[in-house]
């Protein structure tokens, strides 16, 4: 098939294209670019994400998996932003054009559309490596974005779900030596949790009004508050025995659970801070569904600050994953 023959089997479907209600895609696929309208008084967000084969994925991992972590993991931003989806692109580059592949790859897209709640309105296809290319559009009201520059000394440091859930979900993945006492069960919540996570754009839009800044944790918790932590010229201090972790962790030495919850990535839950005063929303979030836990505080100073229990101590080095990082930087 060619390139046209396999956007219309594949991609432009009744289920990627009517994923979401969303009266905001004016034009979709079928010609040139596509055509958003926002609703008045609201802002555009935009965010691209790559993903390349043997870096962001293992080789020759399900397509079905990849389909709906692809997009999963670019939502995410929107979540981040406090946005709401409106529609998304898709650029992929394919080694061949297998009927197989493709079908299951469209299908866990779907699923992710369906979850996210967005609909697909254009992208391109082309021959090479494997590599996926998602751009995510939503919309957010005008100055309530949530960005990493607003913290503030005093805030509250909190975050919206377990840590450490997708480094152990990739050591899963990657069929990696596992506890002898580990359940099905959990290897099966860990599966999950790494193919496929779900973007906390309920929480997102719970947090505008309220939080300070914001972002969502791919490349480890410190990493990502060091993010949050430079942008507010602020420091950040963490509380080590107060971060949410899992039960599916309690297999494993309490050194590798808490070098997951602090180093690992991918978890794609949200980082923000809140003003103290803004501290009963709280309650009012988790009875909403939402497992929102205060880490920590922010300061005045700057970087990122642990305490394990023998007080606060500053935090060397990046902290997460890097590209172009030497690994004996």
């Amino acid at each position: 098939m060619d390139e046209f023959d396999l956007i219309a089997r594949y991609f432009r479907t009744e289920r990627l294209q009517r994923a979401a209600a969303s009266g905001a895609v004016a034009l979709g696929i079928g010609d040139d670019a596509a055509l958003l309208q926002p609703a008045a008084g609201q802002q555009l967000v935009i965010s691209t994400d790559t993903l390349v084969e043997g870096v962001h994925f293992p080789v020759n991992c399900p397509p079905a998996e990849l389909g709906y972590r692809a997009l999963a993991v670019a939502v995410s931003d929107l979540a981040a932003m406090a946005a709401e989806p409106l529609g998304f692109t898709l650029a992929l580059t394919l080694p061949q054009a297998e009927a197989g592949w493709l079908q299951a790859f469209s299908a866990g897209l779907g699923d992710a559309a369906r979850d996210c709640r967005i609909n697909l309105i254009g992208g391109d296809t082309t021959r090479g490596p494997l590599n996926i290319g998602v751009t995510v559009f939503g919309q957010v009201p005008a100055a309530q974005a949530l960005t990493r520059s607003g913290a503030r000394p005093g805030d509250l440091l909190c975050v919206g779900g377990c840590l450490g859930d997708g480094a152990a979900g990739l050591a899963v993945v990657l069929g990696q030596t596992l506890p002898a006492g580990l359940p099905m069960a959990e290897q099966n919540y860990l599966h999950q949790r790494f193919w496929r996570p779900l973007p906390q754009l309920a929480l997102g839009v719970l947090l505008r009004g309220h939080a300070s800044a914001g972002l969502d944790v791919s490349d480890g918790l410190l990493a990502d508050a060091a993010h949050i932590a430079k942008a507010s010229g602020v420091c950040l201090q963490i509380n080590g025995p107060q971060l949410p972790m899992s039960d599916a962790l309690l297999s494993w030495s309490e050194r590798q659970q808490l070098d997951w919850m602090l180093r690992g990535g991918d978890d794609y839950v949200l980082l923000f801070t809140l003003p103290r005063a803004a501290r009963g929303q709280i309650e009012r979030w988790r009875q909403a569904g939402q497992r929102v836990s205060i880490i920590g505080q922010v300061q005045v100073g700057q970087g990122v600050q642990l305490d394990l229990g023998l007080g606060m101590r500053p935090v060397d080095g990046p902290g997460g994953y890097q590209h172009f990082r030497s690994q004996d930087d």
